[in-house]
């Protein structure tokens, strides 16, 4: 799998779980204590979050990490 493709689902299925449990960004980013505008660009496939911030938010979103990259 080449790194984009990573990225992307990831991408992806952050905003999707965030967006089922009817979470804004603000109270996301807010949980994890990154900015909005961090956030953002993580959903938008504009920044590269460390696994740190993955974890913190698969934590926030009650996720198992391995639920990021998947299908």
């Amino acid at each position: 799998m080449e790194d984009k493709e990573i990225l992307d689902k990831i991408s992806d299925n952050i905003r999707l779980a965030r967006l089922k449990q009817r979470i804004s960004q603000e109270k996301l980013a807010e949980m994890v204590d990154i900015s909005t505008k961090y956030l953002n660009m993580i959903e938008n496939r504009k920044a590269n979050p460390t696994i740190v911030i993955v974890v913190k938010i698969c934590i926030a979103l009650k996720i198992e990490l391995n639920s990021v990259w998947e299908s």
